[in-house]
């Protein structure tokens, strides 16, 4: 049977590869990327979280691209075009490159033999054609955005050099559980041994900390090891790699991205031997730092804000930078979400 051609096409295709859209697990995708003999030599910085994971993705890349740096960025999903997932020095992944990429994919996934073929599900497929690209990309630092969970999720076939937790809350449960405890165990797992861990919520849930410590990976938690205080039209960052003062608020909206902007500083911290960045950099990331959905204020009349909020956890922090917002008369909600969430 022909191949798809165009991006549609493929995209159309990556559909019917598995009788399931999420299925846990690091076999599939482990067994082909080896086929793929996929190879990244440079440092990984692998982020996730219930909530927040997007924004400290996109300060980081903003940062480390400010810095004179040659950024990969892996996120997901996108809003718009699929070509958004898979960024190279700030420039989304062309129809051609991904296309190129697919194809890649599918004959490794396909194999030699008549029953070689190993069925992946979408976010497997996607997430094997993004590190094909970034493979191929002569970066200086690659940052990965988890899909779902950490544990089983397709971007924990790459060892981090720094993982990054944002945020523990109740999401997904009918894959990671319907506690903080069992969620925490399942996002810890993106840790490794001898390597940081950074975890932006400074409630974190025993599980994780202990997995930190069962696996030996130094733990930074928000508010013990690093924090941030806010002074006017200005705050100040303060970690175990000193202090930065005087710092612009980030140009995403909302008081809460603060501590998105801190457990950033804190991984960039971790990884300072092999990538220093300068003050002047980080100053700079934070001011021009875009990320379309995450309380975006759209331009003109009437005033329209966008966010992604899609759990409890997140709703209560659109209430809250509403409630921050000058006064409107009225306020419409058009609001929709999938079925799997507690409406």
């Amino acid at each position: 049977m022909a191949r798809p051609a165009t991006l549609a096409e493929w995209l159309g295709y990556l559909e019917t590869l598995h009788p399931q859209p999420i299925a846990m697990g690091l076999d599939r995708v482990s067994a082909v990327a080896r086929r793929m003999s996929l190879e990244l030599a440079v440092p990984v910085i692998t982020v996730g979280g219930t909530n927040g994971k997007g924004s400290t993705c996109a300060l980081l890349e903003a940062i480390h691209r400010h810095a004179g740096f040659r950024v990969g960025l892996y996120t997901s999903p996108h809003l718009l075009r699929f070509n958004e997932r898979i960024r190279i020095a700030g420039v989304d992944a062309t129809d051609d490159e991904l296309t190129a990429a697919f194809e890649a994919v599918e004959s490794a996934r396909v194999g030699a033999a008549a029953d070689a073929a190993v069925p992946l599900t979408y976010f497997e497929f996607t997430t094997l054609a993004g590190l094909s690209l970034f493979t191929h990309a002569r970066l200086d630092v690659l940052i990965l955005e988890v899909g779902l969970g950490g544990r089983l999720d397709a971007v924990n076939i790459i060892d981090a050099d720094v993982a990054v937790v944002t945020s523990v809350a109740i999401d997904h449960v009918e894959y990671l559980g319907a506690t903080r405890e069992a969620i925490g165990r399942e996002k810890a797992g993106i840790y490794r041994t001898g390597k940081p861990a950074i975890c932006g919520d400074a409630a974190p849930p025993r599980s994780l900390v202990e997995h930190a410590a069962a696996i030996g990976a130094p733990l930074w938690v928000a508010g013990r090891d690093f924090s941030y205080t806010a002074s006017g039209t200005q705050w100040r960052y303060t970690g175990p790699g000193g202090s930065r003062n005087g710092l612009p608020y980030p140009a995403l909206r909302g008081a809460y991205q603060l501590a998105n902007a801190a457990t950033a500083l804190a991984a960039i911290d971790a990884n300072s031997t092999r990538l220093p960045i300068a003050a002047g950099a980080v100053r700079a990331g934070l001011v021009h730092v875009e990320l379309a959905g995450r309380f975006q204020v759209l331009a003109g009349r009437p005033t329209i804000v966008l966010d992604v909020a899609h759990n409890p956890h997140a709703a209560r922090v659109l209430a809250d930078t509403l409630g921050t917002m000058g006064f409107h008369p009225r306020t419409f909600a058009v609001f929709g979400m999938l079925a799997d969430k507690d409406i």
